[in-house]
């Protein structure tokens, strides 16, 4: 069952979402070539904690750093490190912050300097399916409305879903009922009502989207294709929907 969100859960959870996309929009100036994936593992960390709230990723399970930090043909949780930034990468950055005891979750998708085509259309496709799936957000419409909308997106473009990766209800916990896959059939699953929060959560990639475990914790695609990712906490409200960690450009 997906829990409804008391109104002083959700301020929490605004706080929490708008302390998420500031710590973007502080590492963005800092994304560029050279800079290690532990440098902005140290940045985003310093700048939660600064705000009063703690990065919801460290320690959760073990995961020993504060973001994820995935380039390329990595899909998702991989760990920031000496890794150097270089032209033409794209970088995934996945941040979670708790403040009060709620949670927040939001990723996104960053081009390093020129990046090739494919790169930057992977990246457009999976920002239009994110919204597209948000768009499906309202009362008396389902989980598996959200699901279908991303996956109509991912079959517009012939680009794969990474079915090892979904999206999840937030609030308490980091993780909550329910998964909301990027593939599915309209109508089915849950019915949406106010005061759900949702992480929407599409990861697609340009080949096949079959995926190894390379470590304890970061995903890539076997075939080394380029993947992006892009994730929104979103409130359910009366008549549709609020982005509670940002918008359209972030």
């Amino acid at each position: 069952m997906i829990s409804i969100k008391s109104n002083d859960e959700i301020e929490l959870l605004k706080i929490a979402g708008s302390i998420v996309h500031d710590t973007r929009m502080y590492l963005l100036p800092f994304i560029k070539e050279g800079i290690t994936t532990k440098e902005l593992d140290k940045l985003a960390e310093d700048y939660i904690l600064s705000r009063g709230a703690t990065p919801s990723f460290k320690g959760y399970n073990g995961y020993p750093s504060s973001i994820c930090t995935s380039i390329n043909e990595e899909v998702a949780h991989a760990l920031p490190s000496k890794r150097k930034l270089r032209n033409g990468d794209i970088i995934s950055i996945d941040i979670g912050v708790c403040f009060r005891g709620v949670h927040a979750d939001s990723a996104w998708t960053y081009p390093v300097g020129e990046v090739s085509s494919k790169r930057e259309m992977i990246m457009k496709c999976t920002k239009e399916a994110l919204f597209s799936g948000i768009n499906a957000i309202k009362p008396g419409n389902h989980i598996g409305d959200i699901s279908h909308a991303i996956s109509k997106i991912s079959e517009k473009y012939h680009l794969s879903i990474v079915k090892e990766v979904s999206g999840h209800g937030i609030g308490r916990e980091l993780h909550e009922e329910p998964d909301i896959l990027n593939y599915g059939i309209a109508d089915l699953g849950e019915e949406l009502k106010e005061g759900m929060v949702l992480a929407i959560e599409p990861v697609l990639a340009v080949g096949r989207g079959d995926v190894e475990m390379v470590d304890d914790w970061t995903i890539e695609t076997v075939d080394n294709s380029s993947t992006a990712h892009y994730e929104h906490t979103v409130l359910v409200t009366s008549d549709g929907y609020e982005i509670l960690t940002g918008g359209i450009d972030g």
